[in-house]
């Protein structure tokens, strides 16, 4: 399924594999030049980046735009988009949400910047649809900040680095290893993105071979996926510890940009004579099985199938760390078993990761004609965008999802860190959004709240959901 070569390697435009010390060849492979075009030190061993476009979203821009006015500059020198999805002072109560916004689109009248009202999209999302372009390079103050899907070199940093873009001063690093991800095959009916992103990174963590690199995706298994398919894999690769990630493109690419309105944004980025990378990761798509990220990180990853085998071995691990957190802790995953399996008590398919439209209407598919009743954990769906959930609307998809007792959320990251639904106290919540890290839900392990979250792909979840709640891998149907 996946082969890792930890050392220096040269592939030819045909994709084959040979090691190599040709480092020099690394200025053929599509990050360095995209790097290249945007360095301003004058070599590129310490690079100077300036950006094409700048992102930040609620729960940070305030602190940006705070910095920024006490600077006392005029206009923003770079295009600056101001998305308000997180929402994070809502959960304190009184005006304070709503007074960013205020403060938000006042400063962007000022300044010139782009103002994306509450709900209307996810900002991710908001980047893919009309910012990201092949070529281009992106900062963001989310650390999911990633379009490499769509030739975007994007990186997520701190707010102070996108203070210094809004100066007109350069993102300082040294030149970072780039790893070739190989991508071969076709994915079986029923794996969807999460199920690829979670075999990357519980992979790869071990050797730590990604963390701080740029992830080059390439290879013949590429024309395979679909957009929203690399869209939603790319996304996770921040999980994996990288700095960004770069994927070749193609007509499939072309077709989402000028669906957006945006052709001139296009062009080919392909390897096209002998590249040198510094690692390489060979992942054959049609052995990816259904998977499932156990608590507390991405990288605690098995295939369902593994998990179902033996679930008493898997839960009694995650259950030390938990017991670990809490003295007297009633929270027992063991509690979730019975002889049909192991049953969760929530589902949800939201965020940048889950709410693209493809992972929607892949859940809507599998649960058509059927009923969400009693027995049955809830389904919670947030569309990524209000395009999407347009989308959704009018290809029929909503409709048949809310007549299985699916409800429809607003357009916000909220589940991804917990400012909104919350699980109950010791309940299990199966989810297709970026990170399941132990509070992550929103519940206040202080006050002696415990709940956990399984990352799983929207297939499964619904595939799970349409089994009354029973871990179940989409590869069953």
């Amino acid at each position: 399924m996946i082969n890792i070569i930890n050392r220096g390697v040269l592939l030819n435009k045909n994709y084959e594999v040979s090691y190599s010390e040709e480092k020099n060849l690394l200025k053929n492979s599509l990050a360095y030049k995209i790097l290249k075009s945007h360095n301003h030190s004058g070599n590129m061993e310490n690079l100077k980046i300036k950006f094409d476009a700048l992102v930040s979203p609620d729960n940070n821009y305030v602190s940006i735009l705070q910095s920024v006015n006490a600077i006392g500059i005029r206009k923003f020198s770079v295009p600056y988009v101001l998305s308000n999805c997180h929402n994070t002072l809502g959960a304190v109560g009184g005006t304070n949400n709503e007074d960013d916004h205020v403060f938000g689109i006042d400063n962007a009248k000022k300044y010139g910047a782009i103002f994306i009202p509450p709900y209307k999209a996810i900002l991710h999302q908001y980047m893919r649809e009309e910012m990201a372009g092949c070529g281009k390079m992106i900062l963001g103050s989310d650390s999911h900040t990633r379009y490499g899907a769509l030739g975007t070199l994007s990186i997520g940093e701190g707010g102070g680095e996108v203070v210094k873009q809004l100066l007109g001063n350069t993102y300082d690093i040294a030149m970072p290893k780039i790893i070739a991800i190989k991508l071969t095959g076709k994915v079986k009916d029923g794996i969807g993105p999460m199920d690829l992103a979670l075999t990357l990174i519980s992979q790869t963590s071990e050797k730590n071979i990604l963390k701080n690199n740029i992830l080059e995706f390439i290879g013949p298994g590429i024309k395979n996926l679909s957009i929203d398919f690399r869209l939603g894999t790319d996304v996770m690769t921040t999980e994996s510890g990288a700095l960004s990630s770069i994927w070749e493109t193609d007509d499939k690419t072309r077709e989402y940009l000028s669906l957006h309105g945006r052709d001139e944004d296009y062009k080919e980025l392909k390897i096209s004579e002998d590249t040198y990378y510094d690692a390489l990761v060979e992942i054959d798509l049609n052995k990816i099985e259904s998977m499932m990220a156990l608590p507390f990180h991405p990288s605690n990853a098995i295939s369902i199938k593994e998990f179902n085998k033996d679930k008493i071995k898997y839960l009694e691990k995650v259950q030390k760390e938990i017991d670990e957190l809490k003295e007297d802790n009633e929270f027992n995953l063991l509690n979730k078993l019975d002889e049909k399996g192991f049953k969760i008590d929530q589902a949800l398919i939201s965020g940048c990761a889950g709410g693209i439209f493809e992972n929607i209407s892949a859940a809507r598919d599998i649960l058509k004609g059927f009923s969400i009743n009693a027995d049955s954990p809830s389904l919670g769906i947030h569309p990524a965008s209000q395009q999407v959930f347009q989308n959704m609307i009018k290809s029929g998809v909503a409709s048949d999802l809310m007549e299985s007792g699916v409800t429809i959320r607003p357009t916000i990251c909220g589940p991804c860190f917990g400012v909104t639904d919350v699980p109950s106290n010791n309940q299990i919540s199966i989810r297709h959004v970026t990170r399941n890290f132990r509070g992550r839900e929103g519940n206040k392990i202080s006050e002696g709240q415990l709940v956990a979250t399984i990352l799983m792909d929207a297939r499964s979840i619904a595939t799970t959901v349409k089994n009354n709640g029973y871990i179940t891998a989409a590869t069953n149907l």
